[in-house]
């Protein structure tokens, strides 16, 4: 068994991420249709066990890090259970989760306690009924109430998600960087993709990021920064003085995936070698055997192609490969 996971292009895959509930308890627009979603029988989706040795396979071949999202994670019973023995497999460094928050504050301390390092929290509007909007149905306040929950029980360095949506949210940008000036959190600004047949009304609400800091009125005193462990692909600024940082993640207008280092295992057991195509193998036929569990992971990365081709979708240009037609809810983001 090798103890790397390399692709085609030499990219080494050290990080997975792991939905474990196609469920959620919003509907945020972006992510899943109001009404009428199916969501997977129980006996379809992953079982402890099987994640477990899944994440236990996928660390003998060098995967460090693992990222525990959904749906919505906190949904899924036992979670602080399996987070505590995920936290316990060797070779895992660094466990964390993305939420949206609502079930956080009564969970943080237990979640730390049982290994979690780190969270992620979606959040796009710091206007409540604007909040509420976007998610249909999202109570701004216990989202706020989880943040400072964080940073009291040590998930840290916490990370603020906001999908920046053209005339959603595009309004708020210097709102959430004015955020980070008296908060020691990150807010990344994501740019909106066109996952899941969204691409219609995605073309109408995509907004570039580098477009909207140039429009900003912080982008003269916006300073570059350090990427800081755990940082991912955002590009990273700072106020002057400001106790926390912003980041820019843009896949769309200047995608990152010759530095990709990543896969997706979907809540019914496939890994998927790239979040935008369709590309997906079954990991869940081979519960019990380590050997095809490592098989399968690794023939999962020679499919991988080089880059997604979102930007495509702007300019009309053909695409080279099927891409998936999952919700963004259904892979895990």
């Amino acid at each position: 068994m090798p103890s790397t996971l390399t692709d085609n292009y030499n990219r080494i895959h050290n990080y997975m991420r792991i939905s474990i509930t196609d469920r959620c308890n919003l509907r945020c627009t972006y992510c899943m249709p109001e009404e009428g979603m199916t969501f997977l029988p129980n006996e379809q989706l992953m079982t402890d066990e099987e994640i477990i040795q899944i994440v236990r396979v996928a660390a003998q071949l060098g995967i460090k890090k693992i990222r525990l999202t959904g749906g919505e994670p906190l949904l899924r019973p036992n979670v602080v259970s399996l987070v505590q023995e995920l936290s316990q497999i060797e070779g895992i460094e660094d466990l964390a989760l993305t939420t949206n928050g609502l079930l956080l504050a009564k969970m943080a301390a237990d979640l730390k306690r049982a290994g979690l390092k780190r969270v992620n929290i979606s959040m796009d509007s710091l206007k409540p009924e604007r909040f509420k909007q976007m998610t249909r149905g999202g109570n701004l306040q216990r989202v706020l109430e989880a943040v400072e929950r964080c940073t009291e029980v040590g998930l840290a360095p916490l990370k603020l998600n906001v999908v920046l949506m053209r005339g959603f949210n595009d309004d708020e940008w210097d709102d959430f960087i004015q955020y980070t000036i008296d908060h020691p959190i990150t807010v990344r600004f994501i740019e909106y993709m066109p996952i899941g047949g969204r691409q219609q009304g995605w073309k109408r609400d995509y907004i570039s990021l580098e477009e909207r800091l140039k429009g900003s009125k912080w982008h003269e005193q916006a300073i570059p920064v350090d990427k800081p462990r755990h940082g991912g692909p955002a590009a990273y600024y700072r106020l002057p003085g400001a106790k926390g940082q912003f980041g820019l993640i843009h896949p769309v207008s200047d995608h990152f995936c010759d530095t990709c280092n990543r896969l997706r295992i979907t809540a019914d057991g496939y890994v998927k070698p790239c979040l935008y195509w369709s590309d997906e193998f079954h990991l869940r036929h081979h519960i019990g055997d380590d050997a095809k569990l490592a098989e399968v992971l690794i023939r999962s990365l020679e499919a991988k192609p080089f880059n997604h081709e979102m930007a495509y979708e702007l300019s009309g240009q053909s695409l080279s490969h099927q891409p998936t037609t999952r919700t963004m809810s259904q892979i895990g983001g």
